[in-house]
């Protein structure tokens, strides 16, 4: 899969996402579990309920418990996000398994699914921006300026999109080679996070 084609999987969750516009929406995933595109979506459904869990918590009148609430929440989507970006890279170490690497192959300074997940922040990112650029009740000079921003994620979404494509035929032919480093964070972990592990009795 291009990158053009990840793009349009991630502005398709975007655009669900939008229907209802809730945070606390059903989610459902019209791909097939054991496709790479059901990934994609996931990952993106991930990030635009995070994007509006993000929204939601700089409220300057949030009641201080709901925020918290809404913190663990954040905790767990990024857990999730991360859990869905090894998922995807487990998908392209299958996929390129079989792959012969050229005795002076490099590796990349981040793998494919990374690569994707910037992409998926900026589907949203121009998203947002172009309704922004479109608001009615803004003015104009916020739209001129917004449409401005708009026309800077769109190339930066060409550069991008182009430097996956160049990451995905290089690794197909051996020029570029990978490896998946699981992600160690170690403030979920009630083995490593000393608040978590020290005994407060």
């Amino acid at each position: 899969m291009k990158s053009k084609e990840a793009f349009q999987v991630f502005e398709q969750s975007i655009t669900n996402y939008h229907v209802l516009d809730r945070v606390d929406q059903p989610y459902t995933n019209p791909y097939d579990s054991k496709s790479l595109a059901h990934l994609l979506y996931r990952k993106n459904w991930i990030d635009t309920v995070q994007w509006h869990y993000e929204d939601l918590i700089r409220d300057p009148n949030i009641d201080p418990v709901a925020a918290l609430e809404l913190k663990r929440k954040i905790d767990a989507s990024n857990q999730d996000r991360t859990d869905t970006v090894e998922y995807i890279d487990s998908y392209y170490l299958d996929q390129f398994s079989s792959v012969e690497v050229v005795p002076d192959a490099t590796i990349n300074t981040e793998s494919p699914a990374w690569a994707l997940d910037r992409l998926s922040i900026l589907a949203l990112k121009i998203y947002h921006m172009k309704e922004e650029s479109l608001r009615p009740s803004a003015s104009e000079e916020h739209r001129v300026e917004c449409a401005s921003k708009l026309a800077v994620l769109e190339t930066q979404r060409e550069d991008l999109s182009s430097a996956i494509d160049q990451l995905l035929d290089d690794m197909a032919t051996g020029r570029k080679t990978m490896k998946v480093y699981k992600q160690m964070k170690m403030y979920n972990d009630e083995a490593l996070n000393p608040v978590l592990y020290t005994d407060k009795s």
